[in-house]
This record gives C-alpha cells, structure tokens and sequence, in this order.
C-alpha cells in the first residue's frame, strides 16, 4: 500500500488554490495543514478547501506535517524554505525556490545534515505534451538538437492580479518568474546549460494596477521587463531565449527546436498539455498525436478555457524518491542550475559579457505513462474541476 505523507501549506495567496485542488489528486500526498503570515488568507483556504488552518510555527511544529509546500513570495522562499527544513520537514517550493546560488547551497547544506529533500517547481515539463516531445527527440525523430527559439511574452500581470508588486521587484521580472518554465523544458528537452549572454531594458518605470481594491495605484518597475539571451547548451546546442512583460501582440511560437534531420514545435511550457508539431525534411510542420499519457488529459477549467493542469506532480514525484531511494526529477541541483541560468542571463545583461554557468546536472529522468499512473489516485480519470481563485 502506498504511503501517505502529511502536506503543510504555507503561503495561501492566488497561486495557493491549484494546490490544494489538484494535491488531492496524488495517491502519496495528503494535505493535513494551512498556514500564512496573514491569517484571514490561511483562514479563507481553510474554510474554502476543508484543510485545518493554524500559525506558521505551530505547522512547523505539527507532527504529521512531513513536507511544506512553500507559496510564498520569491523573496521570502529562501527564509521560509530553511525554517521548514530546519523544523525537520521536507520542502518543496514555488519559483524561483531561491534568488542566488549561494542561497541555494545554504538550502543543500541544512537539507543534507537533516537528511531532507528540497525540490522546486516548476513541474509543467512533467505534463503529457512535453514528455511526448521528450520521447520524440530521445528517439531521434527530428535528428540532434542544434538551435532553437523560446518566447513568452506578455503585456505584464498588473492588468489581472490584484497585488502585482512583487512581479517588478526583485526576484520578480518576466526572466525569473516565467524563465523557469522554459529553462526547465529545455533542459528536460535538451540537457544543462554551459554559457550564456543577454540584453535587457524596462519599457516602463511604472504600472498601474487594473484589477481589484488597489486599482489605480501606481507600483514601480525595478527589475528589467524585457530580456533576450542565448543559451549554448553541454550538448552544443545554441538556443535563444527571449522573455518580456512589454509586448502586446506578437507571432512568435513559444518553442521551436531544430534538429539535423528536422524541427519540434513544442506548446507553451507554462501548461501540461497542447500540441506537439514536428516536420522532417519535407519542411512541413505537422501535428502528432499525443500518446495516452495521464498528464495530457484536460482535467482543470480556467475562465478562458479547460487546460491539462497537474501541480504538483513534483512534489508526489518527490516524496515517492523519499519511500524508494531514488532521484526525484524536480531536485535541488536541477532546480539550482535553473537558478544558475537565469541569475547569469540578468548578470550578463548588466555586465555585457557572456557568463559561464557554473553549476551542471543530469537531465531529469522521462516520466513515462506507466510511471505518471503510479502516482495518480486511481479515481483520477474525473471530469474538469473549476479552478480555485487564483
């Protein structure tokens, strides 16, 4: 019989309610406490979702709290990463899990002398359509990688969220909020990063909040909004990256990797599913069928649409390493060299140099369908659920 690990929350803001919907879906995980600097936020949850809310330290201390799910803002996730594992828990965390490197060996140092697991989202490129792709380029399908795009680009999140200060702050910025999504696809696609270079601006030194009891007021930009990198890979493979809160339309695919023998179009990193297109040398890019894998099905009813959403496969991916001994994709040194790329890509672009990357790992082991069923409740295959208020 599979095991059950206790499941505190500690962060109850708009990302908070993927959570505690979707957790549930996993047969090792089971959410036992809530908690939050604010306690009308943890309260809110707690009636909303039927999950005990209590202080940050007396979940820290709750005996059949075994793994925190840190939510909180970037800048806080380093602090409240290392008061969970030095209370004896297991993290896993929201990106970016740490601002610096030195931040993230602190977190190794203190996980390591507890004998803990520390793992970090993002966890999209575990869903159906990117481990399709996966299996299509480790079977030679399009050839070796040797070149590729990547875009996400966006007019910004002030227009939506209600708080929106922490996107432009630092630890904010479109190249450590949304840059993990793509960085981690990459690597999963195509193995770690070497060395990088980059250019950044701000087109603006203010946004105006357009949703919620804030609406009007002014919240200043600090952090670059606009960042083009290139990314040469240990593979040699030459890949350009370009993330930005300044732009308001624009045609660009969120993925493209060109192989010797043909192209992968791969669909937006941000979410489990979509379309996979590939082309040979006929040049024509066509759609593929997904296989049937369990992350691919449309599970999860957003306003504008019912998408493949699987949060936390992750964390039930690391917490099964925890029972068997084994790696758990969503590790520390993948999330650090994730952090490792980025914080250089801002580093070059405010030196004007290209930066070595000093950290390196293995690419995460393909999550197959049989291995993403094990993880699943086997009640899982139900239809579309509303998303919480995020």
């Amino acid at each position: 019989m599979t095991r059950e690990f206790g499941v505190g929350i500690i962060g109850c803001g708009n990302i908070s309610g993927a959570y505690f919907k979707l957790i549930p879906l996993y047969r090792n995980l089971k959410l036992v406490a809530c908690a939050d600097i604010n306690p009308a936020a943890a309260k809110a949850r707690s009636e909303e979702f039927g999950v005990p809310a209590q202080e940050i330290a007396a979940l820290l201390a709750n005996p059949a709290v075994e793994v925190v799910v840190n939510l909180t803002v970037p800048e806080a996730h380093f602090p409240v990463s290392k008061q969970a594992l030095e209370a004896g828990k297991h993290v896993y965390s929201e990106k970016p899990f740490v601002l610096t490197l030195e931040q993230g060996e602190e977190l190794r140092r203190v996980a390591d002398a507890w004998g803990l697991k520390v793992g970090s989202a993002p966890d999209t490129y575990l869903g159906g359509a990117h481990q399709f792709a996966r299996h299509l380029i480790d079977s030679g399908r399009v050839g070796k990688i040797m070149s590729g795009t990547a875009h996400v680009l966006g007019p910004g999140m002030e227009s939506w969220h209600p708080n929106p200060d922490f996107f432009f702050a630092p630890g904010g910025g479109p190249i450590l909020d949304m840059g993990p999504y793509y960085v981690n696809n990459l690597v999963n696609l195509v193995g770690p990063v070497k060395r990088v270079v980059a250019l950044a601006n701000k087109a603006r030194e203010e946004r105006t909040i357009g949703n919620g009891p804030r609406a009007g007021e002014k919240v200043p930009v600090i952090v670059a909004t606009n960042i083009h990198a290139v990314l040469e890979f240990e593979s040699g493979a030459q890949i350009s990256l370009m993330t930005s809160w300044d732009v308001w339309a624009h045609r660009h695919q969120n993925m493209e990797l060109y192989g010797t023998d043909g192209a992968i179009f791969v669909p937006d990193p941000n979410f489990f599913g979509g379309t996979v297109e590939v082309a040979g040398m006929d040049r024509e890019p066509k759609a593929v069928e997904v296989w049937d894998h369990p992350l691919t099905a449309k599970n999860y009813t957003f306003d504008w649409g019912t998408q493949a959403n699987y949060r936390g496969v992750g964390l039930s991916d690391m917490m099964e390493a925890v029972a068997t001994g084994r790696d758990y994709r969503c590790s520390l040194e993948r999330s650090l060299h994730t952090i490792d790329v980025l914080t250089a890509i801002l580093r070059s672009a405010e030196e004007g140099r290209a930066i070595d990357i000093v950290t390196t790992c293995t690419q995460p082991a393909a999550l197959g369908i049989a291995e993403a069923r094990a993880l699943l409740r086997d009640d899982v295959a139900a239809p579309a659920v509303e998303a919480a208020a995020e």
